[in-house]
Protein backbone atom coordinates (compact mmCIF):
# COMPACT_ATOMS: atom_id res chain seq x y z
CA UNK A 1 0.00 0.00 0.00
CA UNK A 2 3.05 2.14 0.58
CA UNK A 3 4.54 1.55 -2.54
CA UNK A 4 1.38 2.21 -4.29
CA UNK A 5 0.95 6.17 -2.22
CA UNK A 6 4.49 6.54 -3.37
CA UNK A 7 3.66 5.62 -7.18
CA UNK A 8 1.05 7.46 -7.15
CA UNK A 9 2.80 10.62 -5.67
CA UNK A 10 5.30 10.10 -8.41
CA UNK A 11 2.99 10.15 -11.68
CA UNK A 12 1.24 13.15 -9.93
CA UNK A 13 4.68 15.63 -10.05
CA UNK A 14 5.53 14.08 -13.47
CA UNK A 15 2.05 15.18 -14.70
CA UNK A 16 3.31 18.76 -13.00
CA UNK A 17 6.50 18.90 -14.50
CA UNK A 18 5.26 17.64 -17.88
CA UNK A 19 2.58 20.31 -17.77
CA UNK A 20 4.93 23.05 -16.64
CA UNK A 21 7.28 22.00 -19.81
CA UNK A 22 3.92 22.10 -22.15
CA UNK A 23 3.10 25.77 -20.70
CA UNK A 24 6.80 27.06 -20.75
CA UNK A 25 7.06 26.14 -24.54
CA UNK A 26 3.56 28.22 -25.41
CA UNK A 27 4.65 30.75 -28.37
CA UNK A 28 8.36 30.18 -27.28
CA UNK A 29 10.68 32.72 -27.50
CA UNK A 30 13.78 33.70 -26.00
CA UNK A 31 13.48 34.94 -22.32
CA UNK A 32 13.28 38.78 -21.57
CA UNK A 33 16.43 39.32 -20.01
CA UNK A 34 17.08 42.24 -17.23
CA UNK A 35 20.05 43.81 -15.59
CA UNK A 36 19.56 45.68 -12.03
CA UNK A 37 16.31 47.18 -11.43
CA UNK A 38 14.86 50.94 -12.29
CA UNK A 39 13.91 51.33 -8.39
CA UNK A 40 17.65 50.98 -7.30
CA UNK A 41 18.65 53.64 -9.66
CA UNK A 42 15.82 55.56 -8.70
CA UNK A 43 15.93 55.32 -4.71
CA UNK A 44 19.15 53.44 -4.19
CA UNK A 45 20.89 56.24 -6.35
CA UNK A 46 22.55 53.45 -8.16
CA UNK A 47 23.45 54.98 -11.15
CA UNK A 48 27.02 53.15 -12.35
CA UNK A 49 26.90 50.91 -15.51
CA UNK A 50 25.87 47.30 -14.36
CA UNK A 51 26.23 46.14 -17.96
CA UNK A 52 28.26 47.21 -21.17
CA UNK A 53 26.54 46.48 -24.03
CA UNK A 54 29.69 45.36 -26.02
CA UNK A 55 29.66 42.17 -23.25
CA UNK A 56 26.33 41.28 -25.06
CA UNK A 57 27.68 38.66 -27.05
CA UNK A 58 24.59 37.41 -29.06
CA UNK A 59 23.56 40.79 -31.27
CA UNK A 60 21.56 38.74 -33.88
CA UNK A 61 17.83 39.96 -33.48
CA UNK A 62 18.73 42.02 -30.21
CA UNK A 63 16.28 44.45 -28.85
CA UNK A 64 16.79 46.72 -25.88
CA UNK A 65 16.13 50.25 -23.47
CA UNK A 66 17.92 51.67 -20.87
CA UNK A 67 19.43 54.80 -20.19
CA UNK A 68 22.71 55.98 -19.92
CA UNK A 69 24.82 55.36 -17.02
CA UNK A 70 25.04 58.15 -14.17
CA UNK A 71 21.50 58.95 -16.27
CA UNK A 72 23.61 60.55 -19.11
CA UNK A 73 21.46 59.81 -21.78
CA UNK A 74 19.09 57.28 -23.74
CA UNK A 75 19.95 53.66 -24.99
CA UNK A 76 18.11 51.73 -27.61
CA UNK A 77 18.94 48.27 -29.59
CA UNK A 78 17.14 47.50 -32.51
CA UNK A 79 18.15 44.11 -34.42
CA UNK A 80 21.52 44.65 -32.65
CA UNK A 81 22.35 48.22 -33.73
CA UNK A 82 23.06 50.47 -30.54
CA UNK A 83 21.81 54.15 -30.38
CA UNK A 84 22.98 56.27 -27.90
CA UNK A 85 21.16 59.63 -27.56
CA UNK A 86 22.36 62.62 -25.54
CA UNK A 87 21.02 66.21 -24.75
CA UNK A 88 23.06 68.55 -26.89
CA UNK A 89 20.83 71.80 -25.87
CA UNK A 90 17.59 72.19 -24.91
CA UNK A 91 16.01 72.11 -28.19
CA UNK A 92 18.66 69.65 -29.78
CA UNK A 93 20.26 65.98 -29.67
CA UNK A 94 22.79 63.61 -30.78
CA UNK A 95 22.33 60.32 -31.49
CA UNK A 96 25.70 58.08 -32.45
CA UNK A 97 25.53 53.89 -33.21
CA UNK A 98 27.93 53.23 -30.53
CA UNK A 99 27.93 49.49 -28.41
CA UNK A 100 30.72 50.65 -26.05
CA UNK A 101 27.97 52.00 -23.50
CA UNK A 102 26.74 50.82 -20.21
CA UNK A 103 23.69 51.36 -18.44
CA UNK A 104 22.54 51.43 -14.32
CA UNK A 105 19.82 49.27 -15.40
CA UNK A 106 18.56 47.27 -19.00
CA UNK A 107 16.23 45.41 -19.86
CA UNK A 108 16.95 43.33 -23.75
CA UNK A 109 15.86 40.52 -25.69
CA UNK A 110 16.85 38.27 -29.32
CA UNK A 111 13.74 38.19 -31.02
CA UNK A 112 14.51 36.96 -34.75
CA UNK A 113 10.41 36.21 -35.69
CA UNK A 114 7.31 38.54 -35.50
CA UNK A 115 4.10 39.01 -36.35
CA UNK A 116 3.09 41.72 -37.92
CA UNK A 117 -0.74 43.27 -37.94
CA UNK A 118 -1.99 47.03 -38.53
CA UNK A 119 -2.07 48.14 -35.39
CA UNK A 120 -6.34 49.51 -34.84
CA UNK A 121 -7.01 53.14 -35.63
CA UNK A 122 -8.37 53.70 -32.29
CA UNK A 123 -4.94 52.84 -30.45
CA UNK A 124 -3.77 56.52 -30.47
CA UNK A 125 -2.44 56.86 -26.71
CA UNK A 126 0.37 55.05 -24.75
CA UNK A 127 -2.96 54.07 -22.31
CA UNK A 128 -4.36 52.69 -25.20
CA UNK A 129 -1.54 50.83 -26.76
CA UNK A 130 -0.86 49.07 -23.08
CA UNK A 131 -4.93 48.29 -23.33
CA UNK A 132 -4.41 47.05 -26.19
CA UNK A 133 -1.07 45.09 -26.15
CA UNK A 134 -2.15 43.91 -22.69
CA UNK A 135 -6.01 42.35 -24.34
CA UNK A 136 -4.01 40.75 -27.31
CA UNK A 137 -1.70 38.97 -25.52
CA UNK A 138 -3.06 37.20 -22.92
CA UNK A 139 -1.86 33.78 -23.48
CA UNK A 140 1.41 35.12 -24.43
CA UNK A 141 4.81 34.15 -22.56
CA UNK A 142 5.65 36.99 -20.74
CA UNK A 143 7.51 39.31 -20.37
CA UNK A 144 8.39 40.14 -24.18
CA UNK A 145 9.58 42.39 -26.46
CA UNK A 146 7.54 44.37 -29.37
CA UNK A 147 7.80 47.02 -31.57
CA UNK A 148 5.92 49.42 -34.11
CA UNK A 149 6.74 51.16 -37.21
CA UNK A 150 5.14 53.75 -38.61
CA UNK A 151 3.73 57.43 -38.66
CA UNK A 152 3.11 59.53 -35.70
CA UNK A 153 1.50 62.40 -35.41
CA UNK A 154 3.26 64.35 -32.29
CA UNK A 155 5.03 62.51 -29.62
CA UNK A 156 6.50 63.60 -26.43
CA UNK A 157 10.56 62.18 -25.72
CA UNK A 158 12.62 62.79 -22.82
CA UNK A 159 16.61 62.34 -22.76
CA UNK A 160 18.29 61.91 -19.43
CA UNK A 161 20.81 64.63 -18.39
CA UNK A 162 21.80 64.40 -14.91
CA UNK A 163 24.26 66.57 -13.74
CA UNK A 164 27.41 64.98 -13.13
CA UNK A 165 28.18 64.46 -9.51
CA UNK A 166 24.12 64.33 -8.26
CA UNK A 167 23.12 62.25 -5.56
CA UNK A 168 19.79 60.71 -6.59
CA UNK A 169 17.51 58.86 -3.15
CA UNK A 170 14.06 60.03 -5.05
CA UNK A 171 12.22 59.78 -8.81
CA UNK A 172 12.12 63.10 -8.35
CA UNK A 173 16.45 63.97 -8.30
CA UNK A 174 16.68 61.11 -10.61
CA UNK A 175 14.64 62.99 -13.33
CA UNK A 176 15.99 66.80 -12.35
CA UNK A 177 18.37 66.62 -15.20
CA UNK A 178 15.92 65.07 -17.80
CA UNK A 179 15.13 67.11 -21.15
CA UNK A 180 11.89 66.50 -23.17
CA UNK A 181 11.80 67.23 -27.02
CA UNK A 182 8.18 67.93 -28.48
CA UNK A 183 7.93 65.93 -32.42
CA UNK A 184 5.44 66.74 -34.97
CA UNK A 185 4.49 64.15 -38.01
CA UNK A 186 7.65 61.38 -38.14
CA UNK A 187 8.33 58.35 -39.65
CA UNK A 188 9.16 56.20 -36.41
CA UNK A 189 10.00 52.69 -34.57
CA UNK A 190 8.84 52.54 -31.46
CA UNK A 191 10.93 49.17 -29.56
CA UNK A 192 8.51 48.65 -26.21
CA UNK A 193 9.37 46.09 -23.35
CA UNK A 194 6.12 44.60 -21.44
CA UNK A 195 5.52 43.48 -18.25
CA UNK A 196 2.57 43.01 -15.16
CA UNK A 197 5.03 42.13 -13.08
CA UNK A 198 7.87 44.02 -13.84
CA UNK A 199 7.07 47.73 -12.16
CA UNK A 200 9.52 49.22 -10.59
CA UNK A 201 12.12 46.91 -12.43
CA UNK A 202 11.90 47.88 -16.46
CA UNK A 203 8.80 49.72 -16.31
CA UNK A 204 7.29 52.69 -13.80
CA UNK A 205 5.04 51.84 -11.39
CA UNK A 206 2.11 52.78 -13.38
CA UNK A 207 2.57 51.18 -16.75
CA UNK A 208 3.37 48.37 -17.66
CA UNK A 209 5.40 49.41 -20.99
CA UNK A 210 8.90 50.95 -21.35
CA UNK A 211 8.75 52.61 -25.05
CA UNK A 212 11.57 54.16 -26.81
CA UNK A 213 11.58 55.87 -30.02
CA UNK A 214 13.44 56.18 -32.73
CA UNK A 215 12.67 58.35 -35.86
CA UNK A 216 13.53 56.82 -39.61
CA UNK A 217 16.16 59.49 -40.27
CA UNK A 218 18.01 58.33 -36.60
CA UNK A 219 18.67 62.02 -36.02
CA UNK A 220 15.85 61.64 -32.94
CA UNK A 221 15.93 59.04 -30.40
CA UNK A 222 14.55 59.23 -26.59
CA UNK A 223 12.21 57.62 -23.69
CA UNK A 224 8.68 58.00 -25.41
CA UNK A 225 6.58 60.08 -22.51
CA UNK A 226 3.04 60.61 -24.69
CA UNK A 227 2.20 60.36 -28.07
CA UNK A 228 -0.21 60.73 -30.35
CA UNK A 229 -0.05 57.22 -32.69
CA UNK A 230 -1.13 57.52 -36.45
CA UNK A 231 -0.90 54.75 -39.25
CA UNK A 232 1.04 51.69 -37.32
CA UNK A 233 1.89 48.75 -37.59
CA UNK A 234 2.27 46.49 -34.51
CA UNK A 235 5.08 43.26 -34.11
CA UNK A 236 4.57 40.80 -31.41
CA UNK A 237 7.29 37.86 -31.08
CA UNK A 238 6.35 34.76 -32.82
Amino acid sequence: MKNLILLSLVLVLLSCENTQKATATFGSYPDVRVKSAMKNVMWKGELAGKINLDTITDKKGLYGIGPVSFLRGEILVKNGECFVSKVATDSTMTVEKNCDVSAPFFVYANVTEWQEEPLPATVKSIADLEEYVNEKTQNYKRPFAFKLAGKINSALIHIQNLPLGTNVSSPKEAHSGQVKYELGVEEVEIIGFFSTEHQGIFTHYDTYLHLHLITKDEQKMGHLDAVELGEMRLFLPK
